[in-house]
């Protein structure tokens, strides 16, 4: 029976979203400690445990056939694989940042200077992009070190919150890209399995869309339902179930999280009471 080798990093800020995504998904991971590679009982799919910076590699040279991988590592690595969905999560930007003490913000600030970087290939295709000269000195780790040392005036790597360039005494300057968990595959999957990730990918989009979304109930005088259907952006029609109170109904529906907070003023002018907002596990579609 076919299986999909499927490659998560094997430590770091992707590993537990990865697996917490998976089981999610119904997809039982039972792995013991330092182990690399997991059979899963429930699904036909083999989990890899890899190190995040050889995960492109693997899924260009087909090793690994599908991939949770940070979508800034495949830009870096510069590599002809295919993104099948993109997984909202370790979402951050790769970014230019300059001691905090430097008044120049501007991208023309690098002109002619040094810029310590683990993403080399990021930097100079956007440097050339922005017809700026600058010295890339490409080294791993704590990157955010370099100008305290006088390795670089300069550097260049992932931000989150920011917090760790504020406490080495940096501030962001000018963002690259923005990138967030996605799911990769292989140039070379079979028809069995092609549909092994279709199958994957149905779960994924699953979970993921529920992320988003919540069940919403609300108690609404009948002479209103339309009017409170009409703010509501259902998927197709609120689900109505009378009261005991006559001339009541319960409207029930479902809302992405963003839309409520933009109509809970409409729907309470319009009569709604005893509004709910439920998580939402799954919803498929």
């Amino acid at each position: 029976m076919s299986k999909l080798k499927i490659a998560i990093q094997k430590s770091g800020r992707l590993n537990q979203d990865s697996i917490k995504l998976l089981r999610s998904c119904g997809i039982n991971i039972e792995n013991g400690k330092d182990q690399l590679k997991v059979e899963v009982a429930n699904f036909p799919i083999e989990l890899l445990y890899l190190r995040n910076s050889d995960i492109p590699q693997y899924l260009e040279d087909g090793v690994v056939d599908i991939a949770i991988v940070g979508e800034n590592l495949l830009i870096e690595k510069q590599k002809k694989i295919e993104i099948v969905e993109k997984l909202g999560f370790s979402k951050c930007r790769v970014s230019l940042a300059i001691p905090k003490e430097i008044e120049d913000e501007s991208l023309a600030y690098f002109e002619g200077k040094k810029i310590a970087t683990s993403y080399p290939n990021t930097v100079q295709n956007y440097l050339n992009k922005k017809g700026i000269n600058a010295e890339i000195h490409v080294i791993s780790g704590s990157v955010e070190i370099a100008p305290n040392i006088g390795l670089a005036e300069g550097i260049c790597d992932i931000v989150s919150t920011g917090s760790t360039l504020f406490k080495n005494g940096l501030k962001e300057t000018q963002v690259i890209l923005k990138s967030e968990a996605v799911l990769a595959k292989s140039s070379s999957l079979s028809v069995e399995q092609e549909a092994i990730l279709e199958r994957l990918l149905f779960r994924i989009q699953s979970v993921l869309r529920a992320k988003n979304t919540k069940y919403i109930l609300m108690n609404v005088p009948n002479e209103n339902i339309e009017k409170v259907s009409s703010i509501l952006p259902v998927l197709k029609s609120p689900t109505i179930l009378p009261l005991e109170q006559d001339g009541w109904s319960s409207l029930h529906s479902v809302i992405k999280e963003t839309e409520f907070w933009e109509v809970i003023d409409e729907l309470k002018t319009a009569g709604a009471e005893g509004i709910l907002v439920v998580p939402i596990d799954k919803m498929v579609l």
